[in-house]
């Protein structure tokens, strides 16, 4: 099933996310779900807070390429209660879009060129992975949805008054939906 999404100016976004206690039959179902709806908006991350659901949980299938062209979406992946717990001092530079503000793409954002990360995955079995460039940013980006952060967050003061027409136009836009 297709899900609401939650959009800026939403209150779920800026919400700290609850952990998740328990993996029930609910929890597996909101991931069917979220994959679906991620899949259905061409995402390629999606958080739960993202579709009205403000607890630790977030999934990534990011594309294949080779130079310009995809050739398949990678695995998707389930992080359950996620924490980062190593970010690279290298950086990199990135373009962001998001589900929650559509038609949006961001400045250039710096983010780790490498994380660890630490979740659970969907059979309740704990994990540690590392993740490089775009594995790494939308890590970082997903993340951040758990922690009440957009990208516009992360993007400067020059760019946010820029776009501040765009934000007030999209807050209204979808205020109602």
């Amino acid at each position: 099933m297709i899900l609401k999404l939650a959009y800026l100016g939403d209150a779920v976004l800026r919400k700290k996310a609850a952990p998740v206690t328990e993996i029930t039959d609910e929890i597996k179902q909101l991931v069917k779900d979220m994959t679906e709806t991620m899949l259905a908006t061409n995402g390629c991350g999606i958080a739960a807070p993202q579709v009205h659901k403000s607890i630790a949980l977030f999934l990534v299938q990011m594309p294949k390429f080779e130079g310009e062209e995809m050739i398949d979406l990678g695995p998707l992946k389930v992080y359950i209660n996620p924490k980062i717990i190593s970010y690279s001092e290298e950086l990199q530079e990135d373009y962001h879009g998001c589900l929650s503000i559509p038609g949006l793409q961001s400045e250039g954002i710096l983010r780790p060129a490498r994380v660890t990360v630490q979740a659970t995955d969907l059979n309740g079995n704990q994990f540690t992975e590392e993740n490089v460039g775009p594995d790494a940013i939308a890590i970082c980006h997903e993340n951040d949805h758990l922690n009440g952060v957009l990208f516009i967050d992360r993007c400067s003061h020059h760019y946010k008054k820029d776009v501040d027409q765009v934000l007030r136009k999209i807050k209204k836009k979808f205020s109602n939906k």
